[in-house]
Order: C-alpha cells, then structure tokens, then sequence
C-alpha cells in the first residue's frame, strides 16, 4: 500500500465564510451583551486607574442607535428594551458630539437637581456626604505619572527611592447608600456650578476625579458633556480584568512585570 496520501486541497471559500461566521459572532456578542474597555485617562481615579481593562455588558439600559459596535444606524431618541441607570453606576458612554467612548459615574437621574457648592455635591437641595478618608497612596508608573499641575505637589520620594502619589481621598455616598471614592486636590471653577434639572430622556454625569474629568458640569460645545442623551449610555462597567502600568515593550518579559495586581475587581460594589 502507498504511502503518498492524496492532500485535501483547501476550500478558500469555506474558509472565508467560517472566518465571517466567526466575526459576526463577535460583533454580536459585542453589541448585545458585553465588550472589554480599557481606562485611557485618570478621570474616574481612583476607582479606576490608566491602564486598567474592564468589561461592560451591554444589555443593563436596553439598546439604542448607538449600541452596536459598528457604528451603521442612523440617530434615533430613547431606547428599545430600555431602563435608566442607578446613581452610582459606572457607565461607558458615547460622547454627545465626537462619539468617543468615556467612561463616567451616574449622579442625576430626569427630575433630579444637581449643584456643585465649593467642591461638595448637591442633590435635590441636599448636600451629599462627602468625608475624608485615608490618602490614595499610588505608585508613579508610566501611565500615571502623577505630574499635572493639580496633582504634583502630592508626588513624594519613599525612602527606598520609590516615587509615589499620596492624593486626597473622599467618600461620597449618594442618596439610598451608594458610595464611592473620589478625589479633591485643588479649588476649581468646576467646583461651584449653578443648579440644573435633569430634563427627561437626559442623565447627569461626573469623574471620581473631580479636578480632572470633562464630564457633566461642563457643555458639550466645550469639551464636555453636558446633559448627556440616555441613548449615549454603551453600557454598565462591571468588572476589571487585568491593569498595565505602561511600561510595557517588545521584551516579552514587561508584558508580565507591567501588571498590576488589580485583577477582577467588581464595580459594582
């Protein structure tokens, strides 16, 4: 018996349709259901740092024109199997004009009035709680280089030459108990606001990062968000899955000494 075996010539075109298969399969789970996020900035420190990945379900709020991960649907208002967040939810958004992905914490809800008075949060007349606590101590890594105007008078040498950022830390909790960290470094413009009513099918939005965060408390027309349409909301963050701290090369071996210990941790707390 021969042992030359005829060789299967490879169907292209079988190939090429399992790998569409395969991609659409993507798309649709990233669209109706989950999809990863990676933190860009230090706008939500410190509950989430630069660098950090997280994953965010999608289906939480329903679905609007800009839930699927390619962006082909033309603008429609409200949402289809909708429901609006809670205060304190962590959700990734679409910003109102350029549609970039950001990712802020929930504070007004339609109905609600919402003021910032010398740094401290105000809901529905009510100040909101906000005590310090202990400093957030952060190592200086590539990606948070604690060097900004506001936050460089917190960056400190250890003794064993270390550099890190001891920042000042709050915590806020919301009417019905939420309650997060943020932080407060320096007086701001940001930090006295005048009072506005979250108009229906509209969510208030803000930082942890309270000197550092384009959010809600400034128009879209500048840079901001303003009174963010409920059809931007992408999704609810619920929970990290790894962190680089950007130092990260070619060398294999920095794919491993850039990570954090920051694995799993759930935003939903």
């Amino acid at each position: 018996m021969s042992e030359a075996v005829a060789k299967k010539k490879t169907n292209w075109a079988e190939e090429a349709w399992q790998l569409f298969l395969l991609a659409l399969a993507v798309l649709a789970v990233h669209t109706a259901v989950a999809k990863p996020f990676y933190i860009p900035s230090g706008s939500m420190l410190p509950t989430l740092l630069v660098g950090d990945r997280l994953i965010v379900s999608k289906y939480p709020y329903g679905y609007s024109y800009l839930s699927p991960s390619l962006n082909m649907l033309p603008r429609m208002p409200g949402r289809l199997f909708g429901s609006l967040p809670e205060r304190g939810d962590i959700v990734v958004l679409k910003s109102p004009i350029a549609q970039d992905d950001w990712i802020k914490r929930v504070i007004g809800l339609p109905g609600d009035i919402v003021q910032m008075k010398d740094g401290q949060l105000w809901l529905n007349g009510q100040p909101v709680p906000k005590v310090q606590v202990a400093d957030t101590v952060m190592q200086v890594t590539p990606n948070s280089d604690c060097a900004s105007m506001v936050d460089a008078q917190y960056r400190v040498i250890t003794p064993d030459g270390t550099a890190e950022c001891h920042l000042p830390t709050y915590r806020e909790t919301l009417p019905g108990g939420r309650s997060y960290l943020v932080h407060d470094m320096a007086a701001l413009p940001q930090d006295n606001t005048e009072a506005v009513i979250v108009p229906q099918g509209r969510i208030f939005l803000m930082g942890d990062n309270r000197d550092n965060s384009e959010d809600s408390r400034f128009p879209a027309e500048s840079g901001g968000l303003g009174l963010l349409p409920v059809e931007n909301i992408v999704g609810r963050a619920e929970f990290t899955t790894f962190s680089l701290d950007g130092s990260t090369s070619f060398n294999p071996v920095t794919w491993v000494t850039a990570l954090r210990d920051r694995w799993f941790l759930s935003l939903r707390d």
